[in-house]
């Protein structure tokens, strides 16, 4: 199951995040993935696994798996390359064995000091808050990340963690427009003005942290699941699935491209059998009443900086 970006290419609904992932269990992640039958995968620089999953990816390729044509592929800037776009993009394809980028993102709607192309630091002053690069525009960036389109090195360009207003500043001033915006959003923090923007103006949303983050981010950041949410146990039920699948199929029916990370086999499949059933409109609206405008991934907790104030 497809979207069709407003350039006309087609992005695999769900796809896999490879986010904490340890890199000695990339390989079997990601060719047990494709053995299920995911074909759009979800990296980023800041991840610093990018050339574990270039490893695999050489291998289901060099094996006849699957051909790079039939994956999706997607990758990230960091804030400390907004002043190097065109090298860090280099830098990720390198990594990943690529010779393109299915989409390309600007990981953050923010500038930070240069640490070197590739490093992706988050250089702290010392007060301890984010080293802001004020000498850097969105705008600049964007117009970079266009260049990436008409050289070949990326096919389709987006933004992540874009609200509304920097959303609509994008669309102003592109000149080739961002085709997804990657936002966090889940049942406890459903986003829906910023979603129905987006999709208004011809701009895929792309869910990350599409089930809360779980245990993950519970421990990371201290925040909680929705998974725990009973509503979603009881409509489990009703379908024979689990929160986790209901929490995915919800995000595909308002009509988003859907991320989840998991390490397990077990998990990796039943993410992926999210097609063989429908919530109704009445269940929709059940899980819709769960909204706590309730965010639980929460770098800016590292930066000093409340990015989202």
């Amino acid at each position: 199951m497809e979207i069709t970006l407003n350039n006309g290419r087609k992005m695999p609904i769900v796809g896999l995040g490879v986010w904490r992932m340890e890199p000695e269990l990339i390989r079997d992640l990601i060719i047990n993935a494709i053995k299920i039958g995911y074909r759009h995968f979800d990296c980023a620089a800041d991840y610093k696994n990018e050339e574990e999953v270039g490893a695999a990816l050489a291998e289901a390729f060099e094996t006849g798996l699957v051909k790079r044509e039939d994956l999706f592929i997607t990758t990230k800037l960091w804030n400390s390359d907004h002043g190097h776009v065109v090298e860090a993009c280099k830098d990720s394809l390198k990594k990943l064995r690529l010779d393109y980028l299915d989409l390309y993102l600007v990981h953050f709607p923010i500038a930070t000091k240069h640490t070197g192309v590739g490093t992706t630091g988050s250089a702290l002053d010392k007060d301890g808050v984010l080293e802001i690069d004020t000498t850097i525009s969105l705008e600049t960036t964007w117009h970079a990340m266009e260049d990436l389109v008409s050289i070949g090195l990326a096919r389709s360009i987006g933004i992540s963690n874009y609200d509304i207003f920097l959303t609509r500043d994008c669309l102003a001033y592109s000149r080739v427009k961002p085709a997804v915006n990657q936002i966090e959003t889940h049942p406890f923090f459903q986003r829906e003005s910023l979603v129905k923007f987006c999709q208004k103006h011809g701009i895929c949303v792309t869910a990350h942290t599409p089930l809360g983050g779980a245990a993950a981010n519970t421990e990371r950041f201290g925040t909680e699941s929705c998974l725990d949410a009973p509503a979603l146990k009881v409509l489990g039920g009703k379908y024979k699935k689990s929160p986790a699948q209901i929490a995915l199929r919800w995000g595909i029916q308002r009509g988003t491209v859907v991320i989840p990370k998991t390490s397990k086999l077990e998990r990796l499949e039943e993410n992926f059998q999210v097609f063989d059933f429908e919530l109704s409109d009445e269940d929709m609206g059940a899980i819709q009443s769960l909204d706590r405008n309730y965010r639980t991934n929460q770098p800016t907790k590292f930066w000093g900086i409340d990015l989202y104030a």
